[in-house]
């Protein structure tokens, strides 16, 4: 059972003999550096025992925890210097990092540790630790930045003798003094990692890391787990909830802001996994930089780009169109959505517009000029111009078939199929559903519904919106007056226009996670990756 210690200090270096005041149960330790207190426990008794909390803990002498003398928590109040320490039957355990020969290690707790010689003099401090992106292995240490007479110089992981938390030691009693150039594909912990967001892929948010663990697997040092918790205020009493502790590396995308370095990346990161939704979320929560990296590594997927521009918020959408030029603007259009890429252009500055639409191909500039003619918050303004339609008199089977072929329109419109006359007008409208029931050698005419619900051009989206509430539609037909189909609305498109603006701003509700998401968390959290990554592998 732990018994707390009360008295006042007579020494501060670590080890130093001390005079113990009033002592519970009669323990009494022969050292300072024997009563061990880590942060919990310390927090722990505090409250146990009432008190409160005055002044504020110091560095330690050897500088490794702030508020710690070797392993011994100081308090000083204003009227005199106190210890407060611990003692326990049972040691106190330890952080394993402060085990000499544990091949683990804290990127806090290696910054500004001093660069020496094999003869123990001191070159320089630590300042920053390099890796290489390697796919999907864990990146390799390849070596560090270190602060030599005041130049920043690269010190290859090769000529070093000893990595460790404590000190870094040379393998030889040279130094090149060159400056330190960064090279395309490198990373570095401290400037790129530290105190930045990354992309949590899992969680698909973004995400700050507040440290860095690195794991010897015996072929050199990788970038293991990050740490994302927020550090604890206080003195460490008061703990925060949001982030994971060590969580894999495997599990991040990192924002690296280093454009050869990212440009390197290109094709290689793990938003490949999210959905262009997803990815629209990310946009909108991150800061210009984050953006731009994020777009660049969009960008080589132009479908993918096309969805995620459908999918952001108008005014971020025309704010990233500012940013790039006409033939670009052009490039994502043209593979978006008529009805979307409507809304885009009448969006953009009135002088940019026509250069724009010029650029189009013909076919998807003819659709969208149709669509700008209409107000953009009625039927015809929301409605897509691609539409399925077929002669009422064909086989289910033949319908069928040409669902199938309509590989280039959007799923939502192909969920009903819409049947015409000898005069190309509305005759009716068969849903997948009904049409994979039928008999294959049935007649379209005797599966579809013969009064369909219909709206023409001018209809409000509100009452769209009631319509397909009444009748349980996901899509309703657009017909001008001789009852010729101009288009289909979505049950997408209706959501889009009806939901009030500041609704978008609230955070979404958390989505139950898959089980494919629990295995993949299970998988980044199963053990540390030693043994994993032979090799020096650029």
């Amino acid at each position: 059972m732990d018994s707390l210690l009360l008295g006042r200090c007579l020494g501060h270096p670590a080890g130093a003999e001390g005079r113990v005041g009033p002592v519970a149960q009669g323990l009494m330790p022969t050292s300072l550096a024997d009563c061990w207190c880590g942060p919990a426990r310390l927090g722990r008794l505090l409250r146990g025992i009432g008190l409160t909390l005055t002044g504020q803990f110091i560095a330690g002498a050897d500088r490794r925890t702030s508020g710690w003398l070797g392993d011994t928590p100081l308090l000083f109040s204003t009227s005199e210097s106190m210890c407060l320490m611990t003692t326990s039957s049972t040691p106190a355990p330890r952080d394993p990092s402060d085990v000499p020969g544990t091949p683990l290690m804290h990127l806090s707790a290696l910054l500004s540790r001093p660069l020496t010689s094999r003869a123990g003099e001191t070159v320089g401090r630590l300042d920053d630790v390099i890796v290489r992106l390697r796919g999907e292995q864990y990146p390799l240490v390849t070596g560090v930045v270190a602060k030599v007479g005041g130049r920043r110089v690269y010190v290859s992981s090769k000529r070093i003798a000893e990595f460790s938390e404590h000190r870094v030691v040379l393998a030889k009693e040279k130094v090149d003094l060159r400056g330190f150039e960064r090279r395309a594909g490198e990373v570095l912990l401290r400037q790129d990692i530290l105190g930045h967001r990354l992309i949590d892929v899992t969680d698909v948010e973004l995400v700050h890391a507040y440290d860095v663990e690195l794991d010897d697997t015996g072929a050199g040092w990788v970038l293991a787990r990050l740490d994302t918790r927020r550090p604890a205020r206080m003195f460490g009493l008061v703990k925060q909830r949001h982030g994971h502790a060590a969580r894999d590396w495997k599990a991040f995308e990192p924002l690296l802001g280093h454009r050869p370095s990212a440009l390197d990346r290109t094709g290689k990161t793990r938003l490949r996994r999210l959905k262009a939704a997803q990815i629209a979320d990310l946009l909108e929560d991150a800061d210009s930089q984050e953006g731009s990296e994020i777009l660049e590594h969009v960008h080589v997927d132009p479908e993918l780009e096309a969805d995620v521009f459908e999918e952001l918020d108008p005014d971020l959408a025309t704010k990233l169109f500012e940013e790039m030029s006409d033939r670009e603007v052009s490039q994502v259009l043209t593979r978006m959505r008529a009805d979307d890429a409507a809304d885009a252009i009448a969006d953009l500055r009135q002088q940019r517009r026509v250069p724009v639409l010029d650029l189009l191909p013909p076919g998807h500039r003819t659709k969208i000029l149709t669509l700008l003619g209409f107000s953009p918050s009625s039927a015809g303004g929301l409605m897509g111009t691609d539409v399925l339609t077929c002669p009422q008199e064909l086989p289910v089977g033949d319908t069928l078939r040409a669902v199938t072929a309509a590989r280039a329109m959007q799923q939502e419109a192909l969920y009903t199929v819409h049947a015409l006359d000898s005069e190309r007008r509305l005759a009716g409208i068969a849903t997948v559903i009904a049409l994979l029931r039928a008999d294959p050698a049935e007649r379209l005419a005797a599966v579809m519904d013969t009064d369909p619900v219909r709206v023409s051009a001018t209809t409000d989206a509100a009452d769209i919106a009631l319509l397909m509430a009444d009748y349980n539609l996901v899509t309703v037909p657009v017909v001008d007056e001789d009852d010729r189909v101009l288009g289909v609305v979505t049950v997408d498109d209706v959501l889009e226009a009806t939901i009030p603006d500041d609704w978008r701003r609230r955070e979404p509700a958390s989505r139950p996670p898959t089980r494919a998401v629990e295995q993949q968390r299970t998988s980044l959290t199963s053990g540390p990756p030693g043994g994993t990554d032979g090799g020096h592998g650029g």
